[in-house]
């Protein structure tokens, strides 16, 4: 930087202050300190690029003393706030674990996030002004050539091109590369209590048509812990089946619809479209099928269950949803297809009611599996989809359109009778509404931020800080024109580090009021449904 913008930093510390707030969880201090160097950067390159358009604008400037104590004031002022907010930050996180019944911090380390937020800051200006210096140096050199104007607009492009192409084809290419082996080699890793099923109806079986070392170590988890029919029958003193579950993974099948296929074959070997209720699962980024999400609908419908899902990816949601958010809808579309088409070719007096269901990036996929209008002649009977993360579409279309009144967080979707919105508390049961054919449950925490981030959040106060808020927001959390996008995008890589039933992580009770309201199971009271909680309550 050829001249340190005085407005620049003031505006940085305003900005770094503004960070310190909260935003939807808890933050450990290095994950503050990241984000608050991050907004200082934003903050310095708003102020300092105010200041220019305004001189560059040739507007009335104030001049000499007037302007020395105004700045001074102004730098005092800026100064006072950031200690005050420094001084409060423990008491701001501490208002969001309260919430979320975590133990309370007494030190927020203060002067370690103060160092990290100005280290990380003046790296980004550092390299922003690399970036500034190469393309100076390049419109000299375009200048011997072509008029000076269009020489600075053709190196910043040229620049910017460069970068991009530095940066996609290089950086995060390698990148990628870099972390889907790592998380490939992770999921070969096996549990040594894993070994290869004998039971002839689980996948990965000697009579299975799916090797079980092409499963991933998400998947064989996902076969082995599922509840036995020994279990179910001995929760419910009553007779029970045996729950199928069907997982490809990812190395089974090159493209998504061999993978399908495979799926498709494996369900009728074990002749899972003569059970009651069919599910197609999609996994998360990790193909993590979650158990306090599948489990319990094993025990509500007496183990006559089968699920199938496909893996898709190595990486987490949050990374593939913001590198290549289309590989669950792939998926998800490859998977529905091949086994949609099976179950309409069955007799409807004697084919299992199906089921779709998803988590985070599953739902995601999930949600667009369904191809709306082809499947009108013949519809499936509903969908429990939880933490749809913010690019959902069928999601953010009936939040837009919710009923007045009704929070952004917990939207009212007409009369209830095609889809409904949950969250901790059972928002479900609507008095005076009654389901219709397609039942579609959204489970969200006001507390997700996979579900509420948004780019919008750098320009506009989001709804679901208007009004009432949702039992698990601090009540100190403001909105700041980008930073809180920063603050509740530096949340999304830490939703799940918080107990369960807050932010990313569902809990089985969640899940078991979406199952009970999606699929109606028979022979359950309110008390018998109450100790099913008890059961999965860890």
């Amino acid at each position: 930087m050829s001249q340190v913008s005085r407005i620049g930093v003031l505006t940085a510390i305003l900005f770094f202050a503004a960070a310190l707030t909260p935003s939807l969880l808890p933050r450990p201090w290095l994950l503050q300190g990241l984000m608050a160097g991050m907004a200082m950067a934003a903050g310095y390159g708003v102020g300092a690029g105010t200041a220019w358009l305004w001189r560059y604008l040739e507007l009335r400037e104030l001049q000499g003393r007037a302007r020395r104590i105004s700045l001074a004031g102004a730098g005092i002022g800026v100064l006072a706030l950031a200690g005050v907010f420094l001084w409060r930050m423990p008491e701001w996180q501490n208002s969001i674990r309260s919430l979320m019944e975590m133990a309370a911090v007494e030190d927020a380390f203060r002067w370690r996030v103060t160092g990290l937020a100005i280290a990380v800051a003046m790296g980004v200006l550092l390299l922003v002004s690399i970036i500034a210096w190469l393309c100076r140096r390049a419109a000299a050199a375009l200048a011997t050539l072509v008029p000076r104007r269009i020489a600075v607009v053709a190196s910043v492009a040229l620049v910017a091109l460069l970068l991009v192409s530095l940066i996609n084809g290089f950086a995060i290419k390698r990148a990628l590369r870099a972390a889907d082996a790592g998380f490939a080699a992770l999921d070969r890793m096996t549990e040594d209590r894993l070994g290869r099923p004998t039971e002839p109806l689980a996948s990965g079986s000697a009579r299975s048509l799916i090797d079980w070392q092409l499963i991933g170590r998400r998947g064989k988890t996902f076969i082995a812990d599922g509840p036995t029919q020994e279990e179910i029958a001995g929760f419910r003193n009553a007779p029970a089946k045996q729950p199928l579950r069907v997982y490809v993974g990812l190395a089974a099948g090159d493209t998504p619809e061999v993978r399908a296929e495979l799926a498709l074959a494996e369900l009728k070997r074990i002749d899972a479209f003569s059970r009651r209720v069919l599910i197609v699962a999609v996994p998360t980024g990790t193909g993590w099928i979650d158990p306090s999400g599948v489990d319990p609908i094993e025990y509500l419908h007496g183990g006559d269950t089968a699920i199938v899902t496909t893996q898709y990816s190595y990486l987490p949601s949050w990374m593939t949803l913001l590198i290549d958010p289309d590989r669950s809808r792939r998926e998800a579309k490859a998977l529905f297809k091949a086994v949609y088409d099976h179950w309409t070719e069955l007799p409807r007096e004697n084919r299992p009611r199906f089921y779709l269901f998803g988590l985070s990036l599953g739902a995601l996929g999930s949600e667009a599996s369904t191809d709306v209008i082809s499947m009108l002649a013949d519809p499936i009977q509903g969908a429990l989809w939880s933490g749809a993360p913010f690019p959902s579409t069928i999601r953010n279309s009936l939040t837009a359109s919710r009923n007045p009144g009704s929070p952004e967080w917990l939207p009212g979707v007409r009369d209830g009778s095609f889809a409904r919105f949950s969250t901790q508390d059972n928002a479900l049961d609507i008095p005076g509404a009654e389901w219709g054919p397609l039942r579609i449950v959204y489970l969200q925490y006001a507390s997700d931020p996979m579900a509420f981030f948004s780019f919008d959040l750098a320009c506009r106060e989001p709804d679901w800080l208007k009004g009432e808020r949702g039992p698990d927001v601090s009540p100190y959390v403001r909105w700041y024109p980008l930073v809180t996008m920063l603050q509740v995008g530096a949340d999304l890589p830490v939703a799940t580090n918080v107990p369960l039933g807050y932010g990313h992580n569902y809990s089985p009770s969640t899940y078991i009021d979406g199952w009970v309201s999606v699929t109606d199971p028979t022979g359950w009271n309110s008390s018998e449904i109450d100790r099913l909680k008890e059961k999965f309550d860890y």
